[in-house]
């Protein structure tokens, strides 16, 4: 279904950010985004449940910055869903408390939805702030999705980043824009139900863009607008809950949105790939990586037997979606040596 909402002149944006324990964070990015040139902008920092001196930093050197106090740490999900309950404006930015922005980066996004109503939220180009011409791990230029459930991104595949060279500066749709600065009309967030709690953190985003889709709308990205992620920031990459949460959330994710008969195909499928990996892993001397994914799918079958009822008839095909790959991106990438979007999109007809 498609739905229509009225475009304004002069929308209102509320760039909200999460935090937890991120004080250092804080201090180090959000001046930048307090140089952030619009009009009707409003600053909003949720802080979820801080033990550090998180809020006490704000209300000294930051009185301008509204304040959300959440009780306890909601993960990133769940914690943007009640910030955002409490938060009134057309678009929200949700952006990590670890990101550099660059000047003028916000009106490149208010400018694309407010020029397409069925664009329902984009992201900027992303790139490293250790490593300031490469494309960042965490949405890099866009998000894609292959037939096996595995996300890549336009300058990113697996953990393979990208040089910026100018090569995905065509604004284009996506699968998936990335939670680390993500753009979203509020109409659609609320009325897609938000993140889905049980994820916590990683992969939420995706989910969402997918259910954004199946709604009738499109997700883009956006290179005219740049900001520079640190990441690692509450999770470095390598650890064994984030691991967990990515392996856990990306099968979950798969059976809430495919069709029935993708999800019987696929779900032993990724089951024995998944062990491939964590085999490996094993074999190289990292049982924290192997016990993780053992226990990802452990949860996942508990949550099969207690909360995936609405879901087994509830997917859609994937051939209508932007930003949806056909093949094998496993196979284009360690077997066929595929190193590059470009590389694998080459002899693809999508």
């Amino acid at each position: 279904m498609i739905h229509n909402y009225q475009v304004k002149n002069s929308p209102t944006v509320s760039i909200v950010i999460l935090n937890w324990n991120g004080a250092h964070h804080l201090r180090c990015f959000l001046p930048s985004v307090l140089k952030t040139d619009y009009d009707k902008l409003e600053f909003v920092v949720a802080d979820n449940g801080s033990s550090d001196d998180s809020l006490e930093l704000l209300q000294k050197e930051f009185p301008s910055v509204r304040t959300i106090r959440l009780d306890l740490n909601y993960g990133f999900a769940e914690g943007y869903n009640r910030a955002l309950q409490q938060v009134s404006s057309d678009y929200y930015m949700i952006l990590n408390s670890d990101v550099l922005v660059e000047p003028n980066w916000l009106k490149p996004l208010v400018e694309l939805l407010e020029g397409d109503k069925q664009i329902a939220a984009c992201q900027p180009k992303i790139l490293s702030l250790q490593y300031p011409d490469r494309f960042d791990y965490a949405g890099a230029a866009g998000g894609w999705l292959d037939a096996y459930g595995y996300p890549f991104a336009k300058g990113r595949i697996f953990d393979l980043c990208e040089t910026d060279s100018g090569q995905y500066d065509d604004s284009t749709p996506i699968f998936w824009a990335s939670g680390a600065a993500l753009f979203i009309r509020s109409a659609v967030f609320h009325e897609v139900g938000g993140f889905d709690p049980f994820f916590f953190a990683h992969q939420e985003e995706i989910d969402l863009c997918w259910r954004i889709q199946r709604m009738g709308f499109k997700i883009y990205s956006c290179p005219g607008s740049v900001v520079h992620h640190l990441g690692g920031g509450t999770l470095p990459r390598g650890n064994s809950l984030k691991t967990y949460l990515n392996f856990r959330n990306n099968h979950i994710m798969l059976f809430k949105n495919l069709p029935l008969s993708r999800k019987i195909f696929l779900t032993p499928l990724r089951f024995a790939l998944d062990g491939l990996s964590a085999w490996k892993g094993l074999a190289g001397g990292d049982p924290g990586y192997f016990w993780a994914i053992f226990r990802s799918h452990l949860s996942f079958v508990g949550w099969l037997f207690t909360r995936s009822r609405r879901y087994w008839f509830s997917g859609d095909k994937t051939s209508s979606l932007f930003g949806f790959y056909r093949g094998n991106l496993v196979w284009d990438h360690f077997v066929r040596g595929k190193k590059r979007f470009t590389d694998i999109f080459a002899d693809s007809d999508r």
